[in-house]
């Protein structure tokens, strides 16, 4: 019986992205652009989340967002009418994530000359996002209290990649069995030099935070940009 011949074809998708992924974060330095990339499950409350947060930093930076979904422009709508800021939708036409192309081609739906800040809401879901380098210049992702501790273990490549992990939705922890101390440890598991930042995006707690660490790491890209 002949022997049935298998292509891997993952390694030189990636590969590619990759590169494509690198191009485009040093156009948007030569921009001074810094692109921030935001992931969650479903239901997280990342776009509550970004609106409590653009609230917060729109006056010290010129800010826009692009909404990734399967369909509809909800959350396009709502974070423009929430905030007054510009906001596109992205169409995946079924994918589950988005890759440095369709970033790219997003991005030509924004005036980056006048931007100092780019949020991708990314399509919801722990998986797909988290194998696709965007071209971000950074990652972060919500983990909300209702989704439990062990996520950290379940869903390993998500938490690996992010430089930030924000929990979500600490104004119902009580209701639910999640344990902080476990949920950071399991996280620390994955990644040790993650920053972890509890909030709640419905109350606002904990988003000064939030906002301080994203004004930090804009600075510091910036003095590094300049220094290059």
């Amino acid at each position: 019986m002949s022997e049935v011949r298998v292509i891997e074809i993952k390694k030189s998708i990636f590969e590619q992205n990759g590169r494509e992924a690198d191009e485009l974060r040093a156009e948007l330095k030569s921009k001074g652009v810094f692109l921030l990339n935001l992931m969650s499950s479903p239901g997280s409350g990342k776009t509550t989340t970004l609106i409590q947060l653009i609230r917060r930093i729109k006056d010290r930076l010129r800010v826009a967002v692009m909404e990734a979904d399967i369909d509809s422009d909800v959350d396009a709508v709502k974070i423009k009418e929430a905030t007054g800021i510009e906001s596109i939708q992205l169409h995946t036409g079924g994918m589950c994530h988005l890759d440095a192309e369709m970033t790219r081609q997003g991005l030509e739906g924004l005036p980056l000359d006048k931007l100092d800040l780019a949020i991708l809401e990314n399509v919801g879901n722990l998986v797909c996002p988290a194998e696709f380098d965007t071209g971000s210049c950074c990652n972060a992702m919500i983990l909300s209290v209702p989704e439990g501790d062990d996520k950290p273990l379940k869903y390993p490549l998500m938490f690996s990649i992010c430089d930030t992990v924000i929990i979500n939705k600490i104004d119902v922890i009580q209701h639910f069995n999640f344990d902080m101390g476990r949920c950071i440890a399991n996280v620390h598991m994955r990644n040790p030099k993650a920053r972890i930042i509890p909030i709640s995006a419905l109350t606002g707690e904990g988003v000064d935070e939030l906002a301080g660490w994203l004004l930090e790491e804009i600075a510091k890209w910036k003095t590094n940009t300049d220094n290059q």
